[in-house]
C-alpha cells in the first residue's frame, strides 16, 4: 500500500469540442485521453491510488471503453458534482484514510511528464503544497472597467496547470468550507486558509484540451512522444 492518490476530474460535459462525446472519452493517437492521463500516473507509482472522477450516468460508458480497449491499470471510480470543487472534495471525501498526499489533475492534460508529477509529491511532502506553473512568453496587458489596459511586467505571472499536489490533512480543511466563486482552482481553495502555496515548474505541452483545434495538437504531442521513445 501507498500513502499517495491521484484525483483526476473529468466531471464536465466537454461542450466546447462541439461533439456527441465528451472530451475526455475521445481517442489521442488510438487511445482515449483519460486512459494516456491514468497511465502516466501509473508510470510514476504504480502504487498511487488512482481515483477517477467522472459524471455517475458515464460510468458505464467508462467500463464499457474499459473492455474495448483493454485498459487495466487499477483504478477507482467517484461520481462527479455540479462544479469542479465538488467533484474534487467528492475525490478527497473517498481517500483512503491513510493516506497522507494527494495530487489533485485535469484529466484532460494527459501530457503532463513523469517528473512533474514525481516532484509535485517530494515538494508537496516537505511544504504542503506542489502546483506546477509555467512562464509566459507572451507579453499582458491588464484590462479595466472603462475600457482602458495597460501593460504589465510578465516576469511576475505565471499560468497554472495541474498536477496540484498537498498534503491530505491540509487539503481536505480547505475543502470542508462552502465553495465560493474565486475558487478557480485547487490551490485558491488552499489559499483561502491563508496557506501560501509552493509553485514547482510544469511542462509546456501539459495544455487541457478544451476544444478541437487542441486535439489536432494533442495527435502531435503523441506522435512526438512514440518518436522519442523510440
Amino acid at each position: 500500500m501507498t500513502n499517495k492518490a491521484a484525483i483526476l476530474v473529468a466531471g464536465g460535459r466537454g461542450t466546447r469540442m462541439g461533439g456527441p462525446i465528451a472530451k475526455q472519452y475521445l481517442p489521442v493517437a488510438g487511445e482515449p485521453v483519460l486512459m494516456r492521463t491514468l497511465s502516466v500516473f501509473y508510470r510514476v507509482d504504480p502504487a498511487t491510488d488512482l481515483i477517477l472522477v467522472l459524471p455517475e450516468n458515464d460510468f458505464l460508458y467508462w467500463k464499457e471503453l474499459c473492455a474495448e480497449y483493454k485498459f487495466t491499470i487499477p483504478h477507482r471510480l467517484v461520481a462527479g458534482g455540479n462544479s469542479r470543487f465538488q467533484s474534487v472534495r467528492n475525490g478527497l471525501d473517498s481517500l483512503n484514510p491513510d493516506t497522507k498526499l494527494v495530487a489533485i489533475h485535469d484529466g484532460v492534460r494527459p501530457f503532463v511528464e513523469e517528473k512533474v508529477i514525481a516532484e509535485s509529491f517530494e515538494v508537496a511532502a516537505k511544504s504542503g503544497s506542489a502546483v506546477a506553473v509555467i512562464a509566459l512568453k507572451d507579453s499582458i496587458r491588464k484590462l479595466t472597467d472603462n475600457g482602458k489596459s495597460f501593460y504589465e511586467e510578465r516576469q511576475y505571472f505565471r499560468l497554472v496547470q495541474t498536477p496540484q499536489t498537498f498534503q491530505v490533512e491540509k487539503i481536505k480543511k480547505a475543502f470542508s468550507v462552502t465553495e465560493l466563486q474565486q475558487f478557480t482552482d485547487d490551490a485558491t481553495v488552499y489559499e483561502n486558509q491563508g496557506w501560501q502555496v509552493t509553485l514547482i515548474s510544469g511542462n509546456p505541452e501539459n495544455i487541457k484540451l478544451t476544444s478541437p483545434e487542441d486535439m489536432g495538437y494533442a495527435e502531435f504531442l503523441a506522435a512526438k512522444q512514440l518518436s522519442d521513445n523510440r
